[in-house]
This record gives structure tokens, sequence and C-alpha cells, in this order.
């Protein structure tokens, strides 16, 4: 088992206690996660955290993913990871719809179908076998929308490839746990039952099938 601790997220004064953290990774703690809202962001605290420790991984619980598109979340992934010697972590989730719309101004959309789609984009531009393309329901690389100047052109990241991030999502619905357990490499159980993991295991294990699906050409 690997301990994790949670940064807090911060108020109207954002206060985070280095001290305690430095306390956390000299006992061996695994992992810190930095959090956001629609106040203080998530990425910036983690790039602080990061920047004043040594082996403790840094991850976003959560980066709100409407509020960047996944080209940006993976410019930021491969940024941080670089900087720290490979100690970012993504944690992504869809927030919800007052926050998204009230917020960020974007329309919130299909959540599960933004998670796939989203990890999707981001696993290519860390693979950088090539200029990234994608159509979707929600993102198209190069933009194809008729509000488009049609100039958009395929690119691959300046950066060197770097499939070690992990990225875990956010999900608690069933369609979502299968959604997370598909494409990505993990997820936060939030009020997940420790005596009853079986209640999620069922849709977990649906995403994970279907893993084989795809590899099977089915």
């Amino acid at each position: 088992m690997k301990l994790g601790i949670l940064a807090g997220y911060g108020g109207k004064v954002l206060n985070i206690d280095i001290q305690r953290i430095k306390m956390a990774e000299s006992m061996g703690y695994d992992s810190l996660w930095t959090a956001e809202a629609y106040g203080s962001d998530a990425v910036t605290p983690a790039a602080w955290i990061l920047a004043q420790t040594d082996k403790i991984k840094v991850g976003t619980a959560i980066m709100q993913m409407p509020a960047r598109s996944p080209a940006c979340t993976a410019m930021t992934a491969m940024t941080l990871n670089q900087l720290s010697n490979g100690r970012f972590m993504v944690g992504l989730g869809a927030s919800g719809p007052q926050v998204v719309e009230g917020w960020h101004g974007v329309a919130y959309g299909r959540p599960v179908t933004r998670v796939k789609e989203y990890v999707s984009i981001m696993k290519k531009i860390f693979a950088r076998e090539g200029p990234v393309e994608h159509e979707g329901f929600h993102y198209s690389l190069p933009y194809t929308g008729e509000d488009g100047t049609g100039l958009g052109k395929s690119l691959k990241s300046i950066l060197q490839a770097d499939t070690s991030i992990p990225i875990y999502t956010a999900s608690i619905t069933p369609n979502g746990l299968a959604g997370s357990a598909e494409v990505a490499d993990g997820v936060f159980p939030i009020w997940m039952n420790p005596a009853n993991p079986g209640a999620l295991r069922g849709h977990i294990e649906k995403g994970l099938n279907q893993i084989g699906s795809h590899d099977a050409g089915l």
C-alpha cells in the first residue's frame, strides 16, 4: 500500500504548508494531490510543491477538463514532468455543469465522451508518434468547425516523447467508471466504501474488457 495526502483546497487566501509536505516526504509518503474549483487552480500549487521537494510525486485531483484543451493539459504535464524528474501525475475530471457553464462559459456536454476523447488526445501527444489528429464530439484536431479559418495544421509536440506520465480520472457513475477503466491509467474512487469494493469492480472490469475488444478489432 502506498500513502498519499491531499494538499487541501485554498479559500480566500491560499496557504500551503510546505513543512508538513516535506515531513510527509521524509516519512515515505508516495504522493500529494492538489485541487481546484473556481478559486485557486490545481497546477500552480503542484508546480510550487514540486519545486520545493525531491521525491514525493505530485498530482492534480483534479484538473477540470472543460477549462483547458487536451493539448494544453498535455503540454503542462510534459513540462512539469521534465522539470520534476518524472514526479508529476495527471488527474482529470469533468467537474459539474454549475462550474463548467457558469464559470468557464462552455457547454458541459457529454462527460464520459469528453474523458475518452481527452485522454486519447493526451496520450497521442505524449507518444509523439506523429502529428496529432482527432475528430470527435468535443474536439477536432485540426479544428474543422465552420467558424474556423481552415488554416489549422496537425502538429507534433516539440518536447520529447514521454509515455510515463500516468493519467487518472475522477468518475463515480457506472458508465464513467467503465469509460475511465477503458482509457485511463487509474481512477479516483471517491465515496468508495473500503469494505465493499465490489460495488465498483464490475463497472471497472466492464471498461477493462473493452480494451481487449479494441485489441481484437471487435
